[in-house]
């Protein structure tokens, strides 16, 4: 098992992608980019897969569904 990854490298790959990501498509690019076994955590909780992860940020509004995808905006990043 790999060292848990920090949410905000999630959000910048999906920042830096400059694209909408419809959830499908976005768990399998984390899926890709950290392994499918990967474990997250974030400022406030950890242990997470990759569907709670993406549950855990949409809900605090650190990525947004618009529709077409999940989006996620420089300013939703914490700044530590």
């Amino acid at each position: 098992m790999t060292d848990s990854i920090h949410g905000h490298e999630v959000m910048h790959m999906i920042i830096d992608s400059q694209r909408a990501w419809p959830r499908q498509e976005l768990i399998a690019a984390i899926q890709e980019k950290f392994g499918g076994d990967a474990r997250f955590h974030t400022c406030s909780a950890s242990g997470m897969d990759i569907e709670e992860l993406i549950d855990f940020l949409e809900g605090r509004g650190k990525i947004v569904d618009h529709g077409n995808g999940f989006i996620a905006t420089v300013d939703h990043v914490c700044n530590h």
